[in-house]
């Protein structure tokens, strides 16, 4: 697998070996050795999978306590997945990170606990899967305005996206709860 470490500490891009022939693919999603030799040193305790049309938004979430690490991919088709540094002290809080992920490219985001997390359906459909180090708590969880313009995220709308209650309430930047250590 190909490991590229991001200007975010701690936020990676891996690629895993993909073993291709006439009959379709084959590759290893996670392997715990393997990741964490890699940089990716926590346990995963859940693992989730959602299911989205074009232009539906989902972000940005995280959580104030038990802020959750996560391994991110798309089985099929395309986002652009979004990630904000919350982290206080991190010499990146407050920027934005953004990658496509395909079904085609194969691609997989680490992404360490303190930052939200979002993506943008940009195909007709996506399959999108994610493991997480902790457990979901809805009482612990916030979510940053997805189009505050500090965050500077270059979203590629076709048209007003699809948002949930949650989503369109978020807070900008200056007023969410933050990670301060």
């Amino acid at each position: 697998m190909d490991v590229e470490q991001t200007d975010f500490p701690g936020l990676l891009v891996i690629t895993p070996r993909v073993f291709s022939d006439e009959r379709g693919f084959f590759k290893e999603t996670y392997q715990q050795e393997r990741y964490q030799s890699a940089g990716v040193g926590v346990s995963f305790v859940q693992d989730n999978a959602s299911r989205s049309t074009a232009g539906i938004l989902r972000g940005l979430h995280y959580q104030i306590q038990n802020p959750q690490a996560k391994l991110v991919h798309v089985v099929e088709g395309e986002i652009l997945d979004v990630c904000v540094d919350l982290r206080k002290n991190s010499p990146m809080f407050g920027k934005s990170y953004a990658i496509r992920l395909t079904g085609e490219n194969h691609k997989q985001l680490f992404v360490p606990a303190g930052f939200a997390h979002g993506f943008y359906v940009i195909s007709p459909q996506v399959d999108f899967v994610y493991k997480c180090s902790d457990y979901y708590f809805p009482e612990y969880e916030r979510t940053l305005l997805w189009n505050d313009p500090a965050l500077e995220i270059d979203w590629p709308l076709t048209g007003e996206p699809l948002l949930s209650p949650k989503d369109r309430e978020g807070l900008p930047l200056d007023q969410c709860e933050v990670f301060e250590s």
